[in-house]
């Protein structure tokens, strides 16, 4: 459900200015094109071979990305508030995409179009740093993610999780780790258990 009202672009804002600075004609852009998007739990903002139209910035609530092999979901991302989530490749080449994006949690987004971020890029030159910026992040935190699929033993890669997602631990459904972390429920489930002790 697309909110037309006047959405609140403060946190957008401020998350892209810690990028780089934003002029007041961005920011006016931004205020101009952006529209809210409340997404129920479950929801699917994007299937596996559509084509990604929009960036989202998640204003309240729990996104992530996962890809189905067979019969099992592979979760390969989890975005929370103050983050930004898209389908990097489905955006970029506005082709299919490889992955789905579902709501994990009731959320409230910002949406931008792909159009609407072209045009920013087209006439406020500036705004490139921005993108580049945004860019180096998305592929620090896919090596991060690359990185804890080679650990060895569910102790490790949990151990990796708490010290590198603490925001997720009491956050995100245990069901939704365990698959980001290649491993299963009922093993996860165990290592949680021993570890607390």
């Amino acid at each position: 459900m697309v909110n037309q009202s006047a959405p609140d672009i403060s946190h957008l804002v401020q998350l892209l200015g810690s990028l780089h600075p934003l002029t007041p004609e961005i920011i006016d852009f931004l205020k101009q094109k952006a529209t809210t998007k409340t997404v129920r739990k479950g929801k699917m903002l994007l299937r596996s071979g559509e084509v990604c139209h929009h960036l989202y910035f998640i204003s309240k609530g729990a996104i992530r990305g996962f890809i189905k092999e067979d019969d099992k979901d592979i979760t390969t991302w989890i975005s929370i508030d103050n983050e930004i989530v898209t389908s990097i490749s489905g955006l970029n080449d506005q082709a299919p995409s490889n992955e789905n994006i579902q709501a994990i949690e009731h959320s409230e987004l910002l949406v931008i179009s792909h159009a609407d971020l072209e045009t920013l890029y087209r006439n406020y030159l500036e705004f490139n740093i921005v993108g580049r910026k945004l860019l180096q992040r998305y592929y620090q935190d896919a090596e991060g993610r690359a990185f804890v699929a080679r650990i060895p033993g569910t102790d490790h890669k949990y151990q990796y999780f708490v010290e590198h997602y603490p925001h997720l631990i009491n956050r995100v459904p245990i069901k939704y780790i365990a698959s980001f972390l290649g491993v299963t429920l009922e093993t996860l489930s165990r290592v949680r258990k021993r570890l607390s002790v």
